[in-house]
């Protein structure tokens, strides 16, 4: 099952305290945009990749593009303000009949994933990688306790998020039109009243988010080298 990926790569990551695109900081001498963008490239089910830049950086990621010969890179989109923008300018330049998006820092999706995604957003119209939460999770008011919740039921998020086009193409326009911020673009399929199949993956798929999580990522990478990953 062919698809196409959005990436958007447009966010300053303030969180990293790196002052720039925390995208090109490096792990293992290698950008982490390139770790990312490197899985696409080497599927070959898929057939494009969207990127969702920051213009400042147009000439940056295209120096990288070449240096790492990426050549399933098909448009540099301008993004937005916000994610939601940066996705939505790139999904309009989508041609494939199954289009994924996905986080430029979560460098650690596996492709058995990638391709249980593709097949189950072809069959439902949508499907959402995640993990099950493994600790207790309390509801907590006014610093005290209120409430323990049932966790059998809890899973965590992540990317991608696969959808059939047509789908995630009508839920961005109704966002758009409603002025509705979703949390992720699943959230804006649930809002147009469309169900999303939870693909179940893996806890290295994690999203670099600060500097603590560089050196989980060096681990990782590390593990994968010991284990032939």
């Amino acid at each position: 099952m062919k698809y196409e990926v959005v990436i958007p790569a447009a966010g300053q990551g303030k969180r990293m305290g790196a002052g720039r695109n925390k995208l090109f900081i490096e792990v293992d001498n290698k950008p982490i945009i390139v770790h990312t963008l490197l899985v696409f490239e080497q599927d070959p089910l898929c057939q494009g990749i969207l990127l969702a830049i920051n213009p400042d950086d147009r000439s940056e990621l295209t120096g990288l593009l070449k240096a790492y010969q990426i050549k399933k890179v098909t448009a540099l989109v301008d993004g937005g303000r916000e994610r939601q923008q940066s996705v939505h300018n790139a999904l309009k330049q989508a041609q494939a009949s199954i289009v994924m998006v996905h986080d430029g820092a979560r460098p650690f999706i596996q492709q058995p994933t990638i391709l249980e995604l593709a097949q189950q957003a072809h069959k439902m119209g949508g499907a959402v990688a995640a993990v099950p939460v493994k600790d207790t999770i309390k509801k907590i008011r006014d610093g005290f306790v209120e409430e323990t919740i049932e966790r059998a039921s809890l899973w965590l998020i992540q990317t991608p998020q696969a959808f059939r086009l047509s789908i995630i193409m009508k839920a961005y326009e109704e966002a758009q039109k409603a002025g509705f911020e979703g949390t992720d673009d699943a959230s804006l399929v649930e809002h147009i009243g469309e169900k999303v199949q939870v693909v179940e993956a893996d806890y290295d798929n994690i999203k670099l988010t600060t500097k603590e999580d560089l050196i989980f990522a060096e681990a990782i990478l590390a593990k994968r080298r010991k284990y032939g990953q």
